[in-house]
């Protein structure tokens, strides 16, 4: 069952204009935004990045691009419960937990192809990374484990909700989540409540390891792994109890 949903997923994202376009567009968009628009950031003698502007947004858009692909898949599967497809593959499926890893796939080849087309953009237009291919591994790793967390997530909410409608219930907590990070400088020139609730996101640990990677001073690695890792976990029971809802609404 989760090779039949992850390949009528992945048809259905590469044939369909309407879904392919706006997940391409959105990290361009917040790379012109910020990355382009709010470059003179970098001229704040406090801000120190030693791979510019750049690509210090670059990691926010990477992480906030593959967890907003994560958003995109449950409100697939909202559609898809509209349509009456997400019922056929439970009356079809004899272990039903193959439901959640076909979206999980989908979500997984949905932010490969637009978080690289994002990545290449970048690099064109002049990124610097100063890390080594093991570095980049490991944002591509952190990246992944976002993806998959954001996808539990918005399976759960999906399953839920069952309807497009409640779209902005799957959408915003992750906005939120990726938003109280920090975004435009970096953690110690915050103030006021916002870098007092960035210091506790779990976000910011993961998005602070990721610009250590591009900027070849990895740092904070293990812990952002373990949070990245711990997310995965919590959601993995959430996206399992949003099934069985599903399950007992028929």
């Amino acid at each position: 069952m989760a090779g039949a949903v992850a390949w009528r997923g992945i048809h259905n994202f590469f044939l369909n204009p309407a879904l392919v376009i706006p997940a391409l567009l959105f990290p361009l968009f917040f790379l012109a935004a910020f990355a382009g628009g709010l470059s003179r950031v970098a001229d704040i003698p406090s801000f120190d990045f030693p791979a510019g502007y750049t690509a210090f947004q670059f990691v926010w858009i990477l992480l906030q691009t593959v967890a907003i692909g994560g958003a995109f898949t449950g409100f697939a599967i909202a559609r898809d419960f509209e349509r009456g497809f997400a019922r056929r593959y439970m009356l079809a499926a004899p272990r039903r937990g193959g439901i959640i890893l076909g979206y999980v796939v989908v979500s997984l080849v949905r932010v490969t192809v637009t978080g690289g087309v994002a990545t290449l953009v970048a690099l064109v237009s002049g990124m610097q990374v100063l890390g080594s291919g093991v570095d980049l591994f490991g944002l591509l790793g952190l990246a992944l484990l976002v993806n998959v967390a954001a996808t539990l997530f918005s399976i759960g909410m999906a399953m839920l909700l069952r309807t497009s409608s409640g779209g902005f219930l799957i959408q915003t907590p992750i906005f939120v989540a990726t938003f109280l990070s920090p975004v435009f400088v970096p953690l110690e020139l915050l103030d006021g409540w916002i870098e007092a609730v960035a210091s506790v996101n779990p976000v910011t640990f993961i998005l602070q390891a990721g610009r250590g990677f591009v900027a070849g001073d990895p740092t904070g690695v293990a812990l952002a792994f373990g949070l990245a890792i711990a997310l995965v976990l919590v959601m993995l029971p959430w996206a399992f109890f949003g099934l069985r809802r599903a399950e007992k609404a028929g």
